[in-house]
């Protein structure tokens, strides 16, 4: 039921608000409640729930969830604090020996696609160019700013990468700010191009996991984003951002969903609704690039999204 001792580690992949961590959740239950010698611990596969204090708006685990199954690589680093991919896979490979160590099953669960492919396929990524990604992301931003809905920074990044690296350039959306400038930065910063460090994520070569998604149709998806906000401001979200409001983020955690805008609301540049409705559409277009980047891995089986204990049903039926 989610894990098998003979067999792959699970890993449960999926878009934002599916409900990835409730049916990893279940099944570790399940597995305890059969008496299974070996207990499933649950392995986060997260970029944002690495850091501490930023807990309602990454929906980690609460206290009572953690209490009752073992979690980990969540609350790895302050927020102020750099955390890279190659940081990440370095944690994992500790923390599943720790958990081979003592005999117990890892299922991991998260929606982060680079960090998944760092851990199943092994990927390592080039090295970093921080002062010329940061020269980038203000260069893109002035383009903008006469525009900002237009995203014509973005576009005038993604042409200068196609111009360099057209190889690159082809394997991302042109409104991918992040992964165009992280591409753009590496051909500047070592003169090579991006695409000559790898085959990159177009591979999908055999690994020892077996990889589960959560099937959910757009207009459901987009309900629940909206509903999960709404939840998370009833639990606390906005006096937690204010918590982090004075601290220096990192640039990673400055970009996590929901935070950006409500330290925006709460420098004054918006109404706490006009956060809430940015952040909203932020998820959703964030959420539909993770539906493109799991969908192309044909490695995945998919599972109909459902109610915790049907998605449990239908993972078990699979591994039967």
């Amino acid at each position: 039921m989610g894990g098998d001792p003979t067999g792959p580690p699970l890993v449960i992949v999926g878009p934002t608000a599916t409900g990835k961590s409730a049916l990893a959740l279940e099944l570790a239950r399940r597995a305890a409640a059969s008496g299974s010698a070996s207990s499933i611990e649950l392995v986060s596969v997260d970029s944002m729930q690495v850091y501490r204090g930023m807990d309602i708006g990454t929906a980690k685990p609460s206290a009572a969830e953690q209490a009752e199954v073992r979690h980990h690589l969540i609350d790895l680093v302050e927020p102020a604090e750099r955390f890279t991919v190659v940081d990440y896979a370095t944690a994992l490979e500790a923390t599943m020996a720790d958990i081979a160590g003592r005999g117990a099953v890892p299922l991991l669960v998260g929606g982060t696609g680079l960090y998944l492919r760092a851990v199943i396929d092994g990927l390592r990524p080039p090295p970093e160019f921080a002062d010329i990604a940061a020269e980038l992301e203000a260069e893109a931003a002035a383009i903008s700013e006469p525009a900002a809905e237009l995203d014509v920074g973005t576009a005038a990044l993604h042409q200068r990468l196609t111009e360099l690296d057209p190889l690159a350039a082809s394997r991302m959306e042109p409104t991918n700010l992040r992964r165009i400038v992280r591409a753009l930065s590496v051909c500047l910063g070592t003169g090579r191009p991006f695409s000559s460090f790898g085959p990159g994520l177009q591979t999908y070569p055999e690994v020892p996991f077996r990889l589960v998604g959560i099937n959910l149709d757009r207009d459901r998806l987009d309900e629940r984003i909206a509903e999960r906000y709404r939840q998370q401001l009833e639990h606390g979200f906005l006096d937690e951002v204010r918590g982090l409001a004075e601290e220096a983020l990192s640039r990673t955690a400055a970009q996590a969903l929901g935070y950006k805008e409500l330290r925006a609301h709460l420098a004054g540049e918006c109404t706490l609704h006009e956060a809430l409705e940015t952040a909203i559409a932020r998820t959703r277009r964030f959420a539909r690039r993770q539906v493109r980047w799991f969908a192309r891995d044909p490695r995945i089986t998919w599972i109909p999204h459902g109610s915790v204990s049907a998605m449990a049903d239908e993972v078990a039926q699979l591994e039967t």
